[in-house]
């Protein structure tokens, strides 16, 4: 290929290093002509030892490294499907204790970096075994599921729902002090009660009791789902009386 804007050059880009010749013209005694010769090295072989039997090989190995990539992309991604698996709850389309606990760790030491409360809700139906008894387990499932569903849209995509066990579940409220912590969980028990379940083609109404707990410096998650817990039993026993809590 001839460089028009240099006379005189010629490149050639056959593979790989550098050939410099120059000739010059003995009546002006300087370079009448010059000739730059580009070569590529591939992998640090030398061109001339680039048979086609080296090209071919070379070839079979980007071929295998390529299928590797795949590989490992394919692994990644059933490594992450996995890890979802492991943290949903196995009826509950939500996050399951083991997750639920390691959001609000995270969410207890982003609190306590940048001085931001967040709240914990703790929430446990009321009268499942009734229903349970009424109409069976599987109904109690549905209940359940119902709950769950009721809480995840009533909530900012920023909190977290989670199946603490059983008929409990935990609400982790991102950036809400003691008051606005409050204030929601008091709207959320009022929307399950005024969301009643269909079972057996039977209008059931559902009710629940909750505590919350705004994060403070220094708190572990076992400590701050054991005081939103206390706080639910209070609320528990003002709504069913002492004798008949649990």
């Amino acid at each position: 290929m001839k460089v028009s804007n240099t006379p005189g050059i010629v490149r050639t880009a056959p593979t790989g290093r550098v050939k410099r010749t120059e000739k010059a013209d003995s009546a002006t005694g300087t370079s009448a002509a010059r000739t730059i010769q580009d070569t590529v090295q591939v992998m640090g072989i030398p061109p001339e030892e680039m048979t086609a039997r080296v090209q071919q090989a070379i070839l079979g190995l980007m071929e295998e490294v390529d299928s590797l990539r795949r590989e490992l992309d394919h692994t990644q991604r059933r490594l992450r499907e996995s890890e979802d698996v492991a943290d949903t709850d196995a009826l509950l389309p939500i996050p399951n204790r083991r997750a639920f606990v390691r959001e609000l760790n995270r969410m207890i030491s982003f609190a306590e970096r940048y001085g931001t409360p967040s709240t914990l809700v703790f929430i446990d139906l009321n009268d499942m075994k009734k229903i349970n008894d009424t109409y069976g387990h599987e109904a109690g499932d549905q209940a359940l599921f119902h709950v769950a569903k009721t809480l995840v849209e009533h909530v900012r995509g920023t909190d977290v729902v989670g199946r603490l066990g059983g008929d409990e579940f935990g609400i982790i409220l991102a950036q809400a002090d003691e008051t606005v912590g409050m204030q929601k969980a008091a709207e959320l028990a009022e929307v399950i009660t005024k969301n009643p379940v269909t079972l057996g083609g039977v209008s059931q109404k559902m009710s629940l009791a909750f505590g919350t707990y705004t994060f403070r410096s220094g708190d572990k998650p076992d400590d701050a789902l054991d005081k939103a817990d206390k706080a639910m039993y209070e609320n528990k026993k003002e709504i069913k009386g002492e004798e008949n809590i649990r």
